[in-house]
């Protein structure tokens, strides 16, 4: 098996089944998961937190690390990555707010609820709106919802699936086995992503079964990232280079703007602080052991 046809496989697994493996959990445990989601969500931006800062941007670092240029270079693709992710989630959420009832000028300026993350609150609205008017317009305005929906989701499986096709692009040139240990992380930090898709859909009054199977699918954006940041990243080590640490800053945006500021919304203590700390050495031990 050629490794193109390995990262596809190894992708779908931490992907697709990580997700629906997390949704899985989310239906089943629905009811009462608010303080377990939150302590998931921080736990999984420890472990990505590990992964970004000692593996992904050391070795972008490495790929020539006598040059202060290339320091640049990374810095500023980092830069670029979280910048995207922001920008593109800043104009969802400023479409998408102004039609959610409790999103207001006192509202936080982050998600503080698992339907916020990936617009599902945005989509009920319009399924609402549809079985009340039946209308054609209302019609196109859910199928449109939906798609936001869709897109937000993929905003965050994208960059990770960079991640893991632009390692086993390192691995193939270091002939190390970096690629399977990030393929194992990001399949970790999926299960409570799943679990913030399923549980919205579930309370919005989809059936466990589907919500589980589309919480599944949500996965599969992480292998087009995966054959994209292969692809770049075994072009050479300057674009091997860039990949890595475009595909960091985006990870760093998911963490930094999305999980750990939702789950402190979400559980107001200090237990996502120590969640996240557990992460990071969790994170460490599947790096280096």
């Amino acid at each position: 098996m050629n490794t193109f046809a390995l990262v596809v496989i190894i992708t779908a697994i931490a992907g697709v089944v990580g997700t629906g493996l997390g949704g899985l959990i989310g239906v089943l445990f629905s009811r009462n998961s608010e303080k377990i989601v939150s302590l998931l969500l921080s736990f999984a931006g420890g472990v990505m937190l590990c992964v970004v800062c000692l593996d992904l941007l050391s070795d972008a670092l490495g790929q020539n690390p006598d040059s202060p240029w290339h320091v640049l270079m990374v810095i500023g693709m980092v830069v670029v990555g979280y910048g995207v992710i922001y920008l593109l989630n800043a104009i969802i959420d400023k479409r998408t707010n102004p039609q959610v009832k409790h999103i207001d000028e006192e509202h936080p300026k982050t998600a503080d609820q698992l339907s916020e993350l990936i617009h599902s609150d945005h989509y009920e609205e319009h399924k609402k709106e549809y079985e009340q008017t039946k209308k054609q317009a209302s019609r196109r305005e859910l199928f449109i919802a939906g798609l936001v929906m869709a897109f937000a989701i993929a905003l965050h499986n994208l960059p990770e699936g960079m991640v893991i096709g632009a390692s086993y692009a390192r691995t193939a040139a270091s002939e190390t086995t970096g690629g399977l240990a990030i393929a194992i992380v990001i399949g970790l930090h999926n299960i409570p992503e799943g679990m913030s898709v399923s549980v919205p859909l579930v309370a919005g009054g989809m059936s466990k079964t589907k919500a589980t199977l589309l919480t599944a699918i949500t996965g599969a954006p992480t292998i087009i990232g995966a054959m994209l940041g292969y692809f770049l990243g075994t072009l050479s080590p300057i674009s091997l280079a860039l990949s890595l640490s475009f595909a960091s800053g985006a990870m760093l945006y998911v963490v930094f703007g999305e999980l750990l500021p939702e789950s402190i919304l979400m559980w107001r203590s200090k237990a996502p602080a120590f969640a996240m700390l557990v992460g990071l050495l969790v994170g460490v031990l599947i790096l280096f052991l």
